[in-house]
């Protein structure tokens, strides 16, 4: 399975180049961070208000008091692919904060199998060497408050790292910009992903691209573009937390996932495709939580040609004392969508616990 999964990855990176603009370009920036955010299948763009904001929309950063860090580990493909995510951020004053974070989603140890055929056509197990596909994602972000009440705005600048083995890496370079505003315990949030396109600019070892060229005969015979283009995105969201006798409260959330081109989304057309996404999270004395979600709406064609529309449950469960969060999620619970479920852990600390 691992092998077949690596000869996909490949192939698909080599895919990438045929084309500077593509659909699905930097897609692990799109996978998402903190284990109570996916627990709610990511419908939290009105809601985010702590150092998660980096990601989510980073408006949200105005809400901090105090500097926080989080962190996050998730396998993927029978924990093939290692998926791991790293923020910090702090208040400036009380109307602004900065965050930074890190995204890694890789593969590691594949073998190369390239010259384990020596020029005599014996076969040499010595000459296998191992190499690691990695995506990196450097976040940078602002936020301010406006002078206009309830509403505040936050700026991403991202710096992105692609590196397949020794065959060829790119850097690439993309902005996002948030906006959140408040009013009468509702919540409403704008992020726009790659606002400027967030462009990579790739160079390919030519010598070791010679190695695999005629892996398929007639197949990769010239080399791919070195050039590649992420589309815009949108996100809209809105949310309100509803609180019971001061020990019990329900925050009920929900976002609209745009792209602007045809895709299998539930809503779409050529110029835009929607995915609804709708979460919950239950909690008691802000120590326990209990979170549920549905997203990833999509409509999948069957073996007879019809139609059928999947979606992506998750749940999750998080627990919280004196400024340390643990949360846990379990994504596609009951296999109801094409992707394959995951169980995801992230751990967040309010640094101020120790001064």
């Amino acid at each position: 399975m691992k092998k077949l999964f690596v000869l996909l990855l490949l192939g698909s990176c080599t895919a990438q180049y045929a084309q500077a603009v593509r659909k699905y370009s930097n897609e692990f920036m799109n996978i998402g961070v903190d284990a109570a955010a996916l627990g709610m299948s990511s419908a939290v763009v009105a809601s985010t208000n702590d150092v998660n904001s980096v990601y989510w929309n980073p408006a949200g950063l105005t809400h901090l008091e105090d500097h926080q860090i989080s962190l996050m580990h998730a396998n993927y493909f029978a924990n093939i692919a290692q998926y791991d995510y790293i923020g910090y951020a702090s208040p400036i004053d009380d109307r602004s904060a900065w965050g930074i974070s890190m995204i890694r989603f890789g593969v590691d140890d594949i073998m190369d199998t390239t010259e384990l055929i020596d020029n005599q056509g014996n076969i040499d197990y010595n000459r296998i060497s191992l190499f690691s596909t990695a995506d990196y994602g450097f976040t940078f972000s602002y936020a301010r408050k406006l002078p206009v009440e309830g509403f505040q705005y936050g700026v991403n600048a991202k710096v992105i790292r692609r590196i397949i083995g020794k065959f060829a890496n790119s850097w690439g370079f993309g902005f996002d910009f948030g906006l959140q505003f408040e009013k009468n315990d509702w919540k409403f949030g704008l992020m726009l992903r790659d606002i400027t396109t967030t462009y990579n600019v790739w160079n390919i070892d030519e010598e070791e691209y010679k190695k695999i060229s005629n892996a398929i005969p007639g197949e990769n015979n010239e080399l791919p573009e070195s050039t590649e283009i992420t589309l815009p995105k949108a996100q809209l969201g809105v949310s309100r937390k509803i609180e019971f006798h001061n020990d019990y409260s329900l925050l009920v959330a929900t976002n609209l996932n745009m792209r602007f081109e045809q895709t299998n989304d539930i809503i779409s057309s050529k110029v835009v495709s929607i995915d609804p996404a709708v979460g919950f999270e239950f909690g008691y004395t802000d120590l326990v939580f209990l979170r549920a979600g549905a997203g990833n709406f999509q409509n999948v064609t069957q073996l007879d040609n019809s139609e059928k529309i999947n979606f992506q449950p998750n749940i999750g469960l998080g627990f919280k004392y004196k400024g340390i969060q643990v949360d846990y999620a379990l994504t596609d619970l009951g296999n109801q969508s094409t992707a394959l479920y995951s169980n995801i852990f992230s751990l967040k600390v309010d640094l101020g616990i120790f001064r």
